[in-house]
């Protein structure tokens, strides 16, 4: 197959820096609540880059649950991998690849813990199926076959048979705090426009990058 000729001549309207809000969190709602409003397919996957000591770098979508004028949230095992490799390394990457709408946002920052309150509080909103589902998956550890997790989900199905399934010990929120923030828009001729917002002590500095 030859994909040389693959290519799209995006057409979406021009951006300016004074059609921007000066805070980065309001500019990603207002982007946000537009792809929500288009009905994109997950509009709230997001690309989550992490990297070992030694710069070794690995990604993986997460979904984003939680953003606010703190950060961006996201729930995992904390023993998975991108768990482990935060632990060592709290430098990470955000990507939301909005193609459908010729946009995307990348945001690079540290992550971090939230605390036990919030994640308990997100994990009582889940249906009962992802509650059990967080129980028995060990993830990111090798699984011989999926009979052994179905035998799994079989046993605390019954271990939780009447009331609430609590919060495992091991299961909770990441927020990752921006650092910078790029909004991309696709512009014909590859002409795009991308604006970087980086932090400085309390507030944003805004400026376009070249294409």
């Amino acid at each position: 197959m030859d994909i040389k000729g693959l290519r799209k001549d995006y057409q979406s309207p021009v951006i300016y820096k004074d059609m921007l809000d000066h805070d980065p969190f309001k500019q990603f709602a207002v982007w946000f609540k537009e792809a929500c409003e288009r009905k994109i397919t997950e509009p709230n996957a997001m690309s989550l880059a992490t990297a070992t000591p030694d710069g070794q770098p690995s990604q993986r979508t997460v979904l984003l649950k939680i953003f606010d004028g703190e950060g961006f949230v996201f729930f995992t095992n904390y023993a998975s991998a991108k768990a482990r490799q935060i632990q060592a390394n709290p430098q990470v990457s955000l990507l939301f690849p909005w193609i459908e709408m010729e946009r995307q946002v990348s945001i690079t920052g540290t992550a971090a813990k939230i605390s036990t309150m919030e994640s308990a509080k997100y994990f009582a909103s889940r249906p009962r199926e992802s509650q059990l589902g967080a129980w028995i998956s060990n993830q990111s550890s090798l699984l011989s076959s999926r009979n052994l997790l179905m035998v799994e989900l079989e046993k605390v199905k019954s271990k939780f048979l009447d009331g609430k399934i609590p919060l495992p010990d091991f299961w909770g929120g990441y927020r990752v705090i921006p650092e910078t923030m790029e909004f991309w828009q696709g512009r014909s001729s590859r002409l795009h426009d991308r604006f970087l917002y980086t932090r400085k002590e309390e507030s944003w500095t805004i400026e376009r990058l070249a294409p």
